[in-house]
């Protein structure tokens, strides 16, 4: 009974990993399309209406699988998730990236594993040992020391939206974490999407430009990525395999994220990706690994 048990949590952990490394592809994704989309579209609009898009998707999925309604103590917690990742996230990226690089933003994203860890101690009661909090203390200043060699007096507006937007989006998905348990894992975007619909259909509308001529194809398509993707599919695969994995296990997978989102921005975009960035990620990234270690 045992060897069976052991197996059968094997094989629904093997499960999480995969659907969280799909997740943190597909997310990877989303800084690069962004800039994209950020020079053609009003980087307010473009949150508005991508969560809109996303939202009405999951709408038709709830009714689909005729999912029930959460339970009255899950509203509060589902709407936490939608100001962090449904809004907070993709506006303050979008701003952001209206002064730095996709490259450049992506290094900020080596903190994301980290702030979610830190709020996971806030909202769930863990007490990391002390060597934790060490791994976490140096990381930050490796990515602050990082963004000040950059300029960050000269043009600080970019990276103090990237660390808000670091922190928003630790919180919404260690909130969404948490209510995947019991609500389930694609259940928890859905329903945060439909949460934010009221706000962002009408302001999508609001916003809207009086024409869409001369936008182009590839502004297109990446509307299309981080509405699609970004926004729905990247967190049925993320939240399945947190509820799947695990939080603390497969939430390590998002370290892997700095390293395809600088190959996609020098690959898709073309832009510069020096050896001190790549080194700045690598040590972010190992201290990150550090502070998951000593976690518990």
């Amino acid at each position: 009974m045992e060897r069976t048990s052991a197996l059968n949590t094997l094989d629904n952990s093997t499960r999480g990993w995969i659907n969280g490394f799909i997740g943190v592809v597909i997310f990877s994704g989303s800084l690069p399309a962004t800039r994209l989309a950020v020079m053609e579209f009003n980087p307010v609009f473009l949150t508005m209406l991508r969560a809109t898009l996303a939202a009405v998707l999951g709408l038709c999925l709830l009714w689909l699988f005729k999912e029930k309604r959460p339970a009255r103590n899950q509203w509060a917690p589902l709407a936490i998730v939608a100001l962090g990742v449904v809004i907070g996230f993709p506006l303050l990226t979008a701003l952001a990236l209206q002064y730095v690089t996709s490259a450049h933003s992506i290094v900020f994203i080596g903190l994301l594993p980290l702030a979610t860890a830190v709020f996971g101690v806030l909202r769930g009661g863990e007490r990391p040992r002390p060597v934790f909090w060490l791994f976490s203390i140096l990381g930050s200043a490796l990515v602050m020391g990082y963004a000040f060699a950059q300029g960050l007096s000269a043009a600080p507006a970019g990276d103090v939206l990237m660390l808000l937007a670091v922190l928003v989006c630790g919180l919404g998905y260690a909130e969404g974490a948490t209510l995947s348990r019991s609500l389930g894992g694609w259940q928890v975007i859905c329903w945060a999407l439909v949460v934010s619909l009221p706000v962002v259909a009408p302001l999508s509308l609001m916003l809207a430009p009086s024409t869409f001529t001369g936008i182009s194809l590839p502004a297109w398509l990446s509307l299309g990525y981080v509405s699609l993707f970004s926004m729905l599919i990247g967190f049925v695969f993320w939240y399945r395999g947190l509820a799947q994995g695990g939080i603390a296990a497969v939430g390590q997978l998002q370290l892997l994220q700095p390293f395809f989102g600088l190959a996609l921005a020098a690959g898709l975009l073309h832009e510069q990706v020096s050896l001190g960035m790549v080194l700045v990620t690598v040590a972010v990234i190992g201290c990150v690994a550090g502070a998951k270690r000593f976690a518990r």
